[in-house]
């Protein structure tokens, strides 16, 4: 592979991956923008793109520096396997610095060296390590909690007639996974940060989940109350409706994580990144409790 990509970006066909190339192909329609995907039959939607794709795994390093040649700069997504990223994530990065890429920006997590969260930082921060023993310039963009995260429960919460949690009080500050998105098109696109730059990124907005089911019950017209559990019960609950256990666990964490401030920023460094407020939670919520309907 010997053609040069002014960007690419893995993860391509996941959520946040996609919007990153909708809104980078928007931000720099001259530039070569690659997208690096695991499954062929996903080529050939993200080609009649005018993307170029190509194709490896974060678990084959061989295949990874092939497809990373030529590339000036890369967005590192990160994996979905949680217990398994941070050995993928270095395996990207090992092949990214053999392909001479210039530039790495990483998706990481909130506050990710000093959360409160227990599951989800630890992989992150192997991975920051790892960009910063490599001889890769590199960023962190570190995100904060999609407000799509929540919004994904609504569905639950209105059949149930109760949103269940372990969040407490405490105030999550999240924001669209199309903010996250432009924030990394911007990183990318504008001039090279300093090595090892990093934005934490979030909400202008926070809630608690009692604001959240409050706003929940407004756009439902009935009465749906939070209802605050352990941490142990959460999960519990979660795999009692069907979730596997690791991913029960990772959510009750997260949940116990922000009410301990976990999820909470009023840093504005994405809003300012993206040059515009974040979108506004509740329209999230709107747009996700009509999709549900």
């Amino acid at each position: 592979m010997s053609d040069t990509l002014d960007y690419m970006i893995t993860g391509a066909t996941g959520q946040l991956g996609a919007l990153v190339l909708e809104q980078l192909k928007a931000a720099a329609p001259d530039a070569t923008i690659g997208a690096l995907v695991r499954r062929p039959d996903a080529a050939s939607a993200l080609e009649a793109q005018g993307f170029t794709v190509r194709m490896a795994s974060y678990d084959d390093p061989a295949a990874l520096e092939a497809a990373l040649a030529g590339v000036a700069k890369l967005l590192l997504i990160s994996s979905s396997e949680v217990g398994k990223r941070a050995v993928q994530h270095r395996n990207v990065i090992a092949a990214a610095e053999k392909a001479g890429v210039n530039f790495v920006a990483y998706t990481s997590i909130l506050n990710a060296d000093s959360s409160p969260l227990t599951v989800l930082p630890g992989e992150h921060v192997a991975t920051e390590q790892a960009l910063e023993a490599s001889g890769l310039d590199y960023a962190l963009l570190r995100n904060g909690w999609y407000s799509e995260n929540y919004v994904m429960g609504a569905g639950a919460a209105l059949e149930h007639g109760a949103l269940i949690g372990a969040a407490g009080e405490g105030r999550i500050s999240s924001a669209a996974r199309a903010d996250y998105a432009a924030a990394a098109v911007a990183v990318l696109t504008g001039e090279t940060p300093a090595r090892g730059t990093v934005y934490e990124l979030a909400g202008d907005q926070s809630y608690t989940l009692t604001e959240f089911a409050a706003a929940l019950s407004e756009i439902a017209g009935k009465q749906i109350p939070y209802v605050n559990m352990s941490e142990p019960d959460y999960a519990a609950a979660l795999e009692g409706a069907g979730l596997p256990t690791p991913v029960a666990q990772m959510l009750a964490d997260s949940d116990n994580g922000a009410a301990q401030g976990g999820l909470f920023s009023d840093d504005k460094t994405l809003s300012g990144l993206i040059g515009r407020p974040t979108t506004p939670w509740k329209e999230t919520l709107a747009a996700g409790v009509a999709v549900e309907a």
